[in-house]
C-alpha cells in the first residue's frame, strides 16, 4: 500500500464517520474546543502514520523533474554610470564674468557654433603687450644676426674704411723709412717707429672688421634668441586666451551642462560648457571581483534606467577592467561598454542598471540547480530509473541563478530527484515514490 492511499483511505474513514454524525444546531454549539482539538490530532496521527507506513516499505517521497532542453543564459548584473564618448568641456582660461550667453541647455549644436563670450578686455591688452614684446625682440634678433642697428653697421663700416687708410699711409711710410735708412737719411730708431705706427693700425683695421662680422659674443646671441622665443610664447598664450574667450562647439552634438549664466564672474578653471554627441554613450559599470573573469570584450550588454520604465538600451564590452579598487564595502572593476543611444533618452552621468551576457546556449540540456549536487569537484544527479534513484555524474557548462546546462552525462527528458519531502538525503539505489513534480 503507498503512503498516498494509506492517507486517502484514512480520511475516507474519518468522512464516513462524519456523515453518520448528524447532531443538531444546539449540539454542534455544546461541542467544547476540547473535541475539535481531539479530532484534528486524530486526523494528524493518521496522516503520519501512512508517510511511516510508505517509509517503513523502503519508498522516499520524492519531488522530481525531467531534464528539458530550452535557451539558458547567464548574466552578471551591477550598477553604472552614463558618459559620453565624444565630450567637450571649455573651462574659464581666466579670472573674468560671462559676457554673453548664446546657447542654451539642451540645444543641438552645430560644430564651430559660438556657445559664449567671455569679457575679454584684459585678454586684448595682454594680446598687444605681447605682440610689442615679439616686434622689439624681432627687431634685436635682425640686429644681432646683421652686426648690430642700421646706425651701428654704417658707424662700423666708417671706422673700417678710416682704419684701411690709416694701415695703408702707415705702410708707405715704412717703406720710405727704410729706403731713407739705406742712404743714412733715416734712423734705426725712426724705423721702429714706423713699424709701430703699421702695426697699431693694422690692429684698428682688424679690429674694425672683426666689429662688422661678429659685433656680438655666442652669448650675447643666445640671450637675445631667447628673448625673442619668450616673448613669442607669450603673444601666442595671450591669443590663445583671447581666441579662449569665445567659446565655440568643436563638434555637433547637445549642450547637455552649462552651469553659468550671462554677467557671472568665474575663476580661472571654472567649468563653463559640455557639449557631447549623445548618439553614442560609454557606459562605466563596477562589477564585483569575483565575477570579473568572466568579462570579455563584445560581450553584449543590457541598459535599463529606473525613470523610463520598460526601456532597454543594447551595447556592447569595450574595456575589460585592469586592476580592481574599494567601493564602499564592494571591491569592484570597472568595465566600460559602447551604447547605442541614437534617441538621445540615456543622459550623461545618470545611474543605470547594467546585465552583461557572459555565456548563452540556445538549445541546452538544462536540470534545476537543486537537483545538482557535488562531490569533491565532481557534479551528479540523482536519476530516477524503475522507481530507484540512480547516481549519474555530469559535466555542466553555463548556469544561471535557477538552471544549469548538462554537456554529458543525462539524456534528453531523464526524471531526476529534487529532493525529499521529508528532509531526508537522497542517496544511491533506494526506491522512491514521486509526490510532487
Amino acid at each position: 500500500m503507498t503512503s498516498a492511499s494509506s492517507i486517502l483511505k484514512s480520511f475516507a474513514a474519518i468522512s464516513f464517520f462524519f456523515r453518520g454524525w448528524r447532531p443538531s444546531v444546539r449540539g454542534v454549539l455544546s461541542v467544547s474546543r476540547k473535541g475539535w482539538i481531539i479530532v484534528a490530532a486524530t486526523i494528524l496521527v493518521v496522516v503520519l502514520l501512512a508517510a511511516f507506513m510508505s517509509n517503513s516499505r523502503g519508498e522516499l517521497p520524492v519531488r522530481a523533474e525531467r531534464a528539458a532542453r530550452q535557451t539558458i543564459i547567464n548574466t552578471i548584473q551591477t550598477n553604472g554610470k552614463i558618459e559620453p564618448v565624444q565630450n567637450f568641456e571649455a573651462h574659464a582660461p581666466a579670472a573674468t564674468t560671462v559676457k554673453k550667453i548664446l546657447a542654451l541647455e539642451g540645444d543641438h549644436v552645430k560644430q564651430g557654433q559660438l556657445l559664449l563670450q567671455l569679457d575679454d578686455a584684459d585678454a586684448r591688452t595682454q594680446a598687444a603687450k605681447a605682440l610689442a614684446q615679439v616686434r622689439a625682440s624681432e627687431a634685436d634678433l635682425a640686429a644681432v644676426k646683421g652686426g648690430g642697428t642700421h646706425q651701428e653697421v654704417l658707424s662700423t663700416e666708417a671706422q673700417l674704411v678710416k682704419a684701411r687708410g690709416q694701415v695703408e699711409n702707415a705702410q708707405r711710410n715704412l717703406e720710405a723709412l727704410k729706403r731713407l735708412q739705406t742712404t743714412g737719411a733715416a734712423s734705426p730708431a725712426e724705423v721702429e717707429a714706423g713699424e709701430n705706427q703699421l702695426r697699431s693700425a693694422q690692429a684698428e683695421l682688424n679690429l674694425a672688421n672683426q666689429q662688422l662680422k661678429s659685433r656680438y659674443s655666442s652669448a650675447e646671441v643666445q640671450r637675445v634668441v631667447a628673448q625673442h622665443a619668450e616673448a613669442q610664447a607669450a603673444y601666442h598664450a595671450a591669443r590663445e586666451l583671447l581666441q579662449d574667450s569665445n567659446v565655440r562647439a568643436p563638434l555637433a552634438g547637445v549642450v547637455y551642462s552649462l552651469p553659468v549664466r550671462q554677467g557671472q564672474f568665474v575663476n580661472t578653471g571654472d567649468l563653463l560648457v559640455q557639449v557631447a554627441d549623445l548618439a553614442k554613450v560609454q557606459v562605466r559599470a563596477f562589477v564585483d571581483e569575483p565575477d570579473i573573469g568572466r568579462l570579455a570584450r563584445g560581450q553584449q550588454v543590457t541598459v535599463a534606467w529606473d525613470a523610463i520604465s520598460g526601456r532597454q538600451w543594447q551595447g556592447a564590452v569595450t574595456r575589460i577592467p585592469t586592476t580592481v579598487s574599494v567601493m564602499g564595502t564592494r571591491t569592484v572593476g570597472t568595465v566600460t561598454c559602447e551604447v547605442d543611444n541614437r534617441d538621445g533618452q540615456l543622459l550623461p552621468n545618470i545611474n543605470v542598471n547594467v546585465t552583461v551576457m557572459t555565456a548563452k546556449d540556445d538549445n541546452a540540456l538544462t536540470v534545476s540547480r537543486e537537483a545538482m549536487h557535488q562531490e569533491d569537484r565532481t557534479h551528479f544527479v540523482y536519476e530516477i530509473v524503475d522507481g530507484m534513484l540512480k547516481r549519474r555524474d555530469v559535466e555542466t557548462s553555463v548556469s544561471n541563478l535557477t538552471r544549469i546546462e548538462v554537456t554529458k552525462g543525462l539524456k534528453d527528458g531523464a526524471q531526476v530527484a529534487l529532493g525529499s519531502t521529508n528532509n531526508l538525503p537522497l542517496k544511491a539505489n533506494i526506491r522512491v515514490q514521486v509526490v510532487e513534480r
